[in-house]
């Protein structure tokens, strides 16, 4: 008799369509997974390939400046990246994500971009801009800067003496914060000053940070980076400049200083440890700025901001 038999997995009912327990999976896989995606988004797919490929090839024509084994540095995000283009950070490449969601962001971002002759323009599918990133939130908009060129300890006091003038050069020992060179190099730009100098190691570089708080001046004021910060003061004392060293328990205040009316070199340390002390002893005379507030330190850019004025109106 019919739903008695005893065999399994016979079919007992002769009613068609969806049956219980079946979730509607029949019905879900009639109605589709919607349009289908565009050639270059689709994973395997030989239009993706040859885009990724593309991409690949823009990125490796990039100039690659600089010292040996430096590399770009990648500005991600809608806001920084159009902030960095503001304020005029050498770049030379932007890339934005294909079928992006535009907004203001980044439509001043390809405006800006592209009054530029050597910012390239890369449209990149957001595989492509994942790898680049390592997964960083870019939002789809990638800002490539050039390693920065810097220049030899010895080409700063070269200059100021081709020039007819006496060197005045500001050297940093364990500043790793970019934003306090920035302000160095602003302060060194302001007050007439032909460079900074900073260590290789374990110190703050040209990066695209440094770039925005120096305000435009870094196209303007040279960054030497020093193998040796030590040996560097020591070829500047060969060849005339007086090093004096800020510290807190500094020999004389600044007032008293009358090093700052020739060639010197400042060396200016950090805010918690000041000057390491190979670079302390490499000093001929140290500083201290007289603080009638009674606040313990300056930072950095404060400290260097100070001195090159003092040096500035004696000069004058």
């Amino acid at each position: 008799m019919a739903g008695n038999s005893q065999r399994p997995n016979r079919r007992t009912s002769n009613k068609k369509g969806a049956q219980v327990g079946s979730g509607g999976q029949r019905r879900r896989g009639l109605q589709g997974k919607g349009p289908t995606p565009p050639a270059e988004m689709r994973k395997g797919h030989a239009k993706q390939r040859a885009a990724q490929a593309k991409a690949r090839r823009e990125q490796s024509r990039s100039p690659r400046k600089g010292a040996p084994g430096s590399t770009a540095e990648l500005v991600v995000g809608r806001n920084s990246v159009v902030e960095a283009l503001r304020e005029g950070v050498p770049a030379n490449a932007l890339y934005v994500q294909q079928f992006i969601d535009n907004d203001d962001r980044v439509r001043e971002s390809v405006q800006l971009a592209g009054d530029h002759a050597e910012i390239r323009l890369v449209e990149a599918p957001r595989t492509e801009i994942d790898r680049m990133t390592n997964g960083l939130n870019h939002q789809g908009v990638v800002l490539q800067i050039p390693p920065y060129e810097y220049a030899h300890p010895d080409d700063l006091t070269a200059a100021a003496f081709d020039a007819g003038e006496e060197p005045l050069i500001v050297a940093l020992d364990g500043v790793t914060d970019p934003r306090n060179l920035g302000a160095v190099v602003r302060s060194v730009s302001a007050f007439g000053g032909h460079g900074v100098v900073v260590p290789q190691r374990r110190a703050a570089g040209m990066t695209a940070g440094a770039w925005k708080t120096s305000a435009g001046t870094a196209a303007r004021t040279p960054v030497a980076k020093a193998t040796n910060l030590t040996r560097a003061l020591e070829a500047y004392k060969k060849a005339g400049l007086t090093v004096v060293g800020l510290a807190a328990d500094g020999e004389v205040g600044l007032d008293e200083l009358r090093a700052l009316d020739g060639p010197v070199a400042v060396v200016v340390g950090s805010e918690g440890k000041g000057l390491s002390r190979l670079v302390g002893e490499a000093c001929d005379i140290t500083v201290r700025i007289p603080m009638p507030g009674g606040a313990e330190s300056l930072n950095a850019g404060v400290a260097t901001g100070v001195v090159l004025y003092e040096a500035a109106r004696r000069r004058a």
